[in-house]
């Protein structure tokens, strides 16, 4: 058996290494043959070391940056060619292909960027780190009370922004000898102010349940996925009330790590597709799209796991369910809203009608989402969070120039990377 195993493990690696070379080939002669234009410097870069299954990440912030970008231009510095490739299709923003440290290397030569953005904790952002006179900066891809949003990792970073107080709380309970108040810059949620898509269907007097799972996880700490313990349960029951239109989006990589969970996911679109079927005024939908907003803004009620959905959620201002993970083992930070939110536990999904009612008829339960919604990100008026993120890159560019001209004045040069150790990939 082990030969075996080995055997198919050595035939995965070289079909992705085949995969891989394939995919830089395509990106190359993507940018090969567009038009070539003079030189032009960007300001802003955001670093993107992954592939196209976490182009979720990049693509929340698409909108954002490209406001951002009438002020400062932006570019995202592309390693992965998988990556590159989802990036170039969606066109959202321009894109420098940099597989390699040397291709990194020769385009940081070229331009003039002074903040580095960052939207994950890839292994890769260190080989950025190398590059000083500029700021790095961890932006993220979500706001949330996971594991992930404390890692000591935020210390790599010259600043991150935040959400709000509830960040700003979260990191300085677990990071010891971090100053919460310089190296953190809270700017609420910019992706608020883009909700982007249109409604799939017609509205009607349904009931809309935005069913938001996340993935498995890859260890019992973050086995936060429910839809397993919960999911297939509570879409059954909403499909039989016939007063309920269920929106699922579960998390692109459902069933990544166990294929049970992705089996289960797959059951879940073949019964709303049956019920479609079954009843065309029904207009249930499987939400695949790279949009995200119209579900936040059109559900009268989400279920979500622990994950960004739950703020994003909250960033919406509206009732939301989420659901108590089974496993024992998956941490829970309760000192923030999940010590006051509305849990689903896995024995009363199949009573999701009467809860979902419940909810919406609770006047304590809104008056408690109103107060959280402000502890997390402050103002949520249109705008508001777009303009906190503009005047914090404004406030990095000022520092840019203050420290840029103390260096100059020092004598300071750039010093020489001659040593660079290149990747792999290429």
């Amino acid at each position: 058996m082990g030969l075996v195993s080995d055997g198919k493990k050595a035939i995965n690696l070289v079909r992705k290494a085949v995969r891989n070379r394939s995919a830089v080939i395509d990106v190359r002669r993507t940018l090969a043959a567009r038009p070539k234009h003079p030189p032009f410097h960007y300001r802003v870069a955001v670093y993107f070391a992954d592939g196209a299954v976490n182009m979720y990440q990049m693509r929340q912030w698409y909108k954002p940056l490209a406001g951002l970008a009438k002020t400062w231009p932006v570019v995202v510095l592309s390693r992965s060619a998988t990556g590159a490739e989802a990036l170039l299709e969606d066109g959202a923003l321009p894109v420098a292909f940099v597989p390699t440290v040397r291709d990194l290397e020769r385009f940081i030569a070229k331009q003039d960027i002074r903040v580095v953005l960052y939207v994950n904790q890839n292994t890769r952002n260190f080989q950025m780190f190398r590059y000083g006179r500029r700021w790095h900066v961890f932006i993220n891809h979500g706001e949330s009370d996971k594991m992930y949003m404390t890692t000591n990792q935020y210390k790599a970073y010259d600043y991150a922004m935040v959400a709000g107080d509830a960040a700003r709380e979260r990191l300085s309970r677990v990071l010891w000898d971090y100053d919460i108040d310089r190296r953190t810059i809270g700017i609420g949620r910019p992706q608020a102010d883009h909700y982007s898509g249109t409604l799939p269907y017609t509205p009607d007097d349904r009931t809309v349940v935005l069913y938001a799972p996340t993935w498995e996880g890859d260890r019992p700490s973050a086995h936060y996925g429910s839809i397993l313990s919960h999911g297939e349960a509570l879409v059954s029951a909403l499909l039989a009330s016939g007063r309920h239109r269920v929106v699922y989006r579960p998390h692109p990589r459902s069933g990544v790590v166990n294929p049970a969970y992705g089996a289960a996911n797959k059951r879940i679109i073949a019964a709303l597709a049956a019920a479609n079927a079954a009843d065309r005024s029904a207009q249930h939908v499987y939400d695949d799209g790279p949009d995200l907003g119209w579900q936040l803004a059109a559900a009268d009620v989400a279920v979500v796991d622990i994950s960004a959905m739950v703020y994003d959620r909250l960033a919406a201002d509206k009732p939301l369910f989420i659901t108590r993970p089974v496993d024992p083992a998956a941490a829970i930070d309760t000192h923030g809203y999940l010590s006051a939110c509305e849990w689903l536990d896995a024995a009363a999904a199949p009573d999701i009608v009467a809860q979902t009612e419940r909810l919406l008829s609770d006047p304590d339960a809104v008056a408690r989402l109103e107060r959280w919604v402000t502890h997390y990100f402050g103002d949520t008026a249109p705008g508001a969070a777009t303009a906190r993120f503009h005047a914090a890159v404004q406030r990095l560019m000022d520092d840019w120039d203050r420290w840029y001209a103390h260096s100059v004045d020092e004598g300071e040069e750039d010093e020489p990377d001659d040593e660079a150790e290149l990747d792999e990939e290429g």
